[in-house]
C-alpha cells in the first residue's frame, strides 16, 4: 500500500516536471516566434521611413528651389528698378548740366549788355551835368539882369511874392470861412430839430409814474382778521419789520400798503403773499418771511439789473454797477421810475449818437448811466450832487473817461470834454420833459420823508426809523439795551424838537418811540 501511494506520488512528479519542460519548451518557441515579427516590423518601419524620408527630402529640395527662385526674381526686379533709377537721375543731371549751361551763357550775355549800358548811362550822365551847369549859369546870369532891370534882390522879391500871395489866400480862406458860418447858422437849427424830431419818434415808451401805495389783494376779508392778530400785534410787527404803514379799512377783499419807498412797499407786499399763502401768522414767522423776502429782492435786484444790459446790448459793466441798475427799479425821479427813465435815455442817446456818426454802443452805457448817483448805498453820500456822484463811482469801476464825463456833466456840474455829454443832456430832458412823466410835487413830499428818518437816525440807540401816516408820522425803534424808558420818552422829544427847528412841513408830526424787550433762547 505504501508502495503504491510512493510509485503514484513519483509519477505525478515526474508528469508535472514533464510538463514544466514541455512548457517551458512552448514558451521559448513562442518568444522566437515573436522575436522574429519584432523584427520582420522593425524592418518594415525603417523601410518606410526611409522611404518617407527620401519623398520629404525631394520635397523639401524642390521648395528651396522655388524659393531660390522666387528670391532671385525679386532681386533681380530690385535691381533692375535700381537701374533705371539710376539712368533716370543721370538723365535729369545731364538736362540739369545743360539746362545750367545755357543759362551761364545767358548770363554771360546779359552781363555784357548790362556793362554796355552801364557805360552808355554814365556817359549821358556826364552830357546831363554838364548841361545842368550851363542852365545854373544861364539862370544865374538872368536872375543877375532881373535884379539890375527891377533894383530888388531876389530874396526881396520873393518874400514881397509871398506875402502877396499870403494875403490873397487869406482873403479867399476867411471868405470861405464866413460863408460857411452862415451856412452853418441857418441850416443848424434846422438839421438839430431834425435829428430830435427823428429821436423822439423811433422811441416809443410807456408813462412810468410811481405812487406811494399798493394794493394787496386778499380771497375774502376773513384774511383781514388773520392778518390784523391779536390786538392788531401782527399788524404792529409787520410795520416795524418793513416800515410800511398797513391800512386795513372797509375796502372789499383788499389791504392798502403805504410807503414812499418802493423796495419797502414790494418787500412787505411779497411777505404778506407767503404769509397769506403758508397760513401761519404770528409776530416771529413775520420777521422771519419779511428776512427772506429782503434777500429774495437783492438777488432780484441783480437779475433785473443783468436782463437790463442785456436788453440794450451793453456789455463789459461791472458787477457793482449792475447792481445800481437794478436797484433803479425801486427808485424814482420826480414820480419818474428810474429804471424806466434811464432805459429810455439810453435808446434815445443810442439813435442820436447814430444819426451823428458817433459810437451808439458808448452812447448807450452813458445814457443807462447817468443817473446812478440818485440810487447811494450810503446816507452820507446824499450830500453830493447825484451827478458827481454816479461820475465818480463810473471812474472807480472802469468806465471810459467819455462815460463818465457825460454823467457828470448832464447837469452842467462840470465841464463838458466829451461829444456824448451833450446828446445825454438833450436826451434826459427829452424824456423828463414828455408830458405825465414827472411830477415835482411827488419828488419834493419823498425828500421831506427821507429827512424826517434821517433826523431820527442822528440820535444815539436808534436801530430804525419809518416816517408813515404820509409824513404826519414818525416811528422810532430804538435798542433797548442801550435806551431805557425814561431815555424813550426823552428821545421822543427831542427828536421833535429837531423836527420843528430843522423841516418845513403842513400840519403835525406824531414821534412814537417805541421800545422793546426779547429774551431769546436755543434749545438744542
Amino acid at each position: 500500500m505504501d508502495n503504491t501511494i510512493i510509485f503514484g506520488i513519483a509519477g505525478v512528479a515526474i508528469g508535472a516536471i514533464f510538463g514544466f519542460v514541455i512548457a517551458k519548451m512552448m514558451e521559448k518557441s513562442n518568444a522566437s516566434k515573436l522575436i522574429k515579427n519584432a523584427k520582420k516590423s522593425a524592418s518594415n518601419i525603417l523601410r518606410d521611413a526611409k522611404s518617407e524620408g527620401e519623398s520629404i527630402k525631394k520635397d523639401k529640395m524642390l521648395q528651396a528651389k522655388e524659393k531660390f527662385i522666387e528670391l532671385k526674381s525679386e532681386h533681380e526686379k530690385v535691381i533692375s528698378s535700381r537701374e533705371r533709377k539710376m539712368s533716370e537721375a543721370e538723365k535729369r543731371t545731364r538736362d540739369k548740366e545743360s539746362q545750367i549751361s545755357s543759362e551761364l551763357a545767358k548770363s554771360k550775355k546779359l552781363s555784357s549788355q548790362a556793362d554796355a549800358k552801364q557805360k552808355d548811362y554814365n556817359h549821358r550822365t556826364d552830357i546831363l551835368e554838364k548841361k545842368q551847369q550851363e542852365v545854373d549859369k544861364l539862370h544865374k546870369s538872368q536872375i543877375q539882369q532881373l535884379e539890375v532891370i527891377s533894383s530888388l534882390s531876389a530874396e526881396d522879391a520873393k518874400s514881397q511874392l509871398v506875402e502877396s500871395l499870403k494875403g490873397e489866400a487869406k482873403t479867399e480862406a476867411n471868405a470861405y470861412i464866413q460863408g460857411k458860418m452862415e451856412e452853418a447858422k441857418m441850416t443848424a437849427q434846422q438839421d438839430a430839430k431834425k435829428i430830435i424830431i427823428n429821436t423822439i419818434q423811433r422811441i416809443g415808451t410807456e408813462e412810468a409814474v410811481d405812487n406811494c401805495v399798493s394794493v394787496f389783494n386778499i380771497e375774502n376779508d376773513d384774511v383781514k382778521g388773520r392778518i390784523i392778530g391779536r390786538e392788531g400785534r401782527n399788524i404792529r410787527a409787520i410795520e416795524a419789520a418793513t416800515g410800511v404803514e398797513i391800512i386795513v379799512d372797509d375796502t372789499p377783499e383788499a389791504i392798502i400798503l403805504s410807503c414812499f419807498d418802493s423796495v419797502r412797499r414790494e418787500i412787505a407786499r411779497l411777505s404778506l403773499h407767503k404769509l397769506v399763502t403758508d397760513g401761519r401768522i404770528h409776530p416771529a414767522r413775520i420777521e422771519e418771511v419779511v428776512k427772506k423776502t429782503q434777500k429774495q429782492i437783492e438777488q432780484e435786484i441783480i437779475e433785473v439789473g443783468k436782463r437790463t444790459v442785456i436788453d440794450l446790448g451793453i456789455h463789459g459793466l461791472n458787477p457793482e454797477l449792475i447792481k445800481m441798475v437794478g436797484r433803479m427799479k425801486y427808485r424814482s425821479s420826480y414820480g419818474q421810475n428810474l429804471l424806466q427813465h434811464s432805459r429810455e435815455v439810453a435808446k434815445l442817446c443810442g439813435v442820436m449818437a447814430a444819426e451823428l456818426g458817433l459810437n451808439p454802443k458808448l452812447a448807450k452805457r452813458a445814457g443807462l448811466l447817468h443817473d446812478i448817483g440818485k440810487v447811494p448805498d450810503a446816507e452820507a453820500d446824499m450830500e453830493t450832487p447825484h451827478a458827481i456822484l454816479g461820475m465818480q463811482w463810473a471812474e472807480k469801476f472802469g468806465e471810459k473817461p467819455e462815460v463818465c464825463n457825460a454823467i457828470g456833466a448832464h447837469h452842467d456840474e462840470i465841464e463838458m470834454t466829451s461829444l456824448l455829454s451833450p446828446i445825454i443832456q438833450v436826451c434826459d430832458a427829452i424824456s423828463g420833459a414828455r408830458p405825465g412823466a414827472r411830477r415835482q410835487v411827488l419828488d419834493s413830499y419823498i425828500q421831506r420823508l427821507k429827512d424826517l428818518e434821517e433826523i431820527a437816525f442822528g440820535f444815539q440807540g436808534v436801530k430804525k426809523a419809518y416816517a408813515i401816516q404820509a409824513g404826519r408820522e414818525l416811528r422810532v425803534i430804538v435798542e433797548s439795551e442801550r435806551v431805557n424808558d425814561q431815555n424813550a420818552a426823552d428821545l421822543s422829544f427831542s427828536i421833535s424838537q429837531k423836527i420843528q427847528t430843522d423841516m418845513t412841513y403842513p400840519g403835525q408830526v406824531k414821534v412814537t418811540v417805541i421800545r422793546e424787550t426779547r429774551a431769546v433762547n436755543i434749545a438744542k
